[in-house]
């Protein structure tokens, strides 16, 4: 296993893989990986001859106020997970090599971007869809992996990769939790041990609202309505959002007569999380 800094040294390692006839994965992520991402490592690792994972904190999808320079960074850590899962290559870059002085084009959306943490985080989107564009571009891979915890960013890529023509493979994996049912994320490491307790409304609500539609009820408003009853009971939390959308558009809907997503994103202290159920997964 690698860790290469540079886009051309990824692109011979990749062109000689091509030449072999080989496979490639992709797995991007920010760092800090846990099990979550190793989940995406093993399937990559599964259904391509050879696996890159990108290992970038990608400044153009933060905003101006959010977390980047705190947001926990471990490269001999993510290096000893990565070979342990399989992966060949860690793409490592540092911002000026993905990011040239002068550099001004930008891949954005409308409709799937302007709800969820679109709303709440108007630049997010563009940053995403400009970085992954990027590695899709250096990597060329036949496929590549991401998570359902960022729901509303597995449906935006996959719809980029269809408007774009790219010729890859979008794949979504579960979400990965804790014993106790709170979502695997980097950002759990900012949790003290009373916000980690606190954290679990955001599983319990998901486990709630899954119930209620397992049960028959089709008002969005009032699955909406007892999940967020159940997250405001707790002090230490506050919501941002809690809504349900069509699954391909991510805009909102009044009942359940399509497939749907129920996503949520709740602030424990200062610390901004997120969880979500699919309707088609009750």
């Amino acid at each position: 296993m690698k860790i290469i800094n540079n886009i051309d040294e990824v692109r011979a390692q990749v062109k000689e893989w091509r030449k072999q006839g080989l496979t490639v994965g992709l797995v991007p992520t920010m760092g800090y990986l846990h099990e979550g991402h190793a989940s995406l490592i093993d399937a990559s690792h599964r259904d391509n001859d050879r696996t890159v994972v990108s290992d970038f904190v990608n400044p153009m999808q933060f905003g101006p106020t959010e977390d980047l320079e705190s947001y926990p960074r471990d490269i001999e850590h993510d290096a000893a997970l990565v070979e342990a899962h399989g992966g060949d290559i860690i793409f490592h870059p540092e911002p000026s090599e993905m990011y040239h002085e002068g550099f001004s084009s930008f891949v954005d959306m409308t409709v799937l971007t302007e709800e969820l943490c679109g709303l709440s985080r108007p630049v997010h989107f563009r940053g995403v869809c400009t970085v992954v564009s990027k590695l899709f571009n250096i990597v060329q891979p036949d496929r590549a992996y991401f998570g359902k915890k960022d729901a509303q960013q597995l449906a935006v890529i996959r719809h980029m990769a269809d408007d774009l023509n790219m010729d890859i493979e979008i794949i979504g994996c579960p979400i990965i939790r804790e014993a106790d049912g709170l979502a695997k994320s980097s950002r759990n490491t900012y949790l003290n041990a009373d916000e980690r307790k606190a954290a679990l409304v955001l599983s319990q609500a998901v486990k709630l609202g899954m119930d209620m539609v397992r049960n028959g009820e089709k008002n969005c408003a009032d699955i909406i309505g007892a999940m967020k009853k159940h997250i405001e009971a707790e002090p230490l939390a506050k919501i941002d959002y809690v809504k349900i959308v069509d699954c391909k558009t991510m805009q909102q809907i009044p009942e359940l007569d399509r497939p749907a997503l129920c996503a949520m994103a709740v602030y424990i202290g200062k610390t901004r999380l997120i969880d979500n159920f699919f309707t088609e997964d009750v």
